[in-house]
């Protein structure tokens, strides 16, 4: 790898980190409240289902225009590790019983299977493209 290359793939890395945690403040980072239902007791929350939908896509979509640019073995990692420190951060801070723990476990795989299938399939997709028209 050149260093040309190797300084694109850094700041790309950077960039999607950045743009990762975007994603989690956009859509989770700002939500820390829980519903209680009067009637039953039950707790809920802090996120809506729509918060977490628009999430998912929204990192769906960053995963894809991502590995189109990046290589996937740096996309999948930047991006989980990115997704579950900032998701981490704001649990830990708000769980006095540390099962948070659990959820980060959870979103890292999440996280790493999401963004490594995405990434991939779009690179493959990119480079049958690619292989074709030349």
């Amino acid at each position: 790898m050149t260093a040309t290359r190797r300084t694109g793939a850094l700041i790309g890395g950077l960039c999607l980190a950045v743009a990762t945690v975007g994603v989690w403040l956009v859509w989770l980072g700002w939500d820390t409240g829980y519903a209680v239902d009067a009637r039953t007791g039950a707790t809920s929350g802090p996120y809506e289902a729509w918060q977490v939908i628009g999430c998912v896509l929204t990192l769906v979509l960053l995963a894809a225009l991502a590995g189109w640019r990046l290589s996937p073995w740096l996309v999948a990692p930047v991006m989980t590790v990115a997704f579950t420190a900032a998701w981490s951060r704001q649990a830990a801070s708000r769980d006095d019983c540390g099962l948070w723990v659990v959820g980060a476990v959870l979103v890292l795989i999440g996280m790493s299977v999401g963004s490594t299938t995405v990434s991939l399939a779009v690179r493959r997709v990119a480079g049958g493209r690619v292989a074709r028209s030349g």
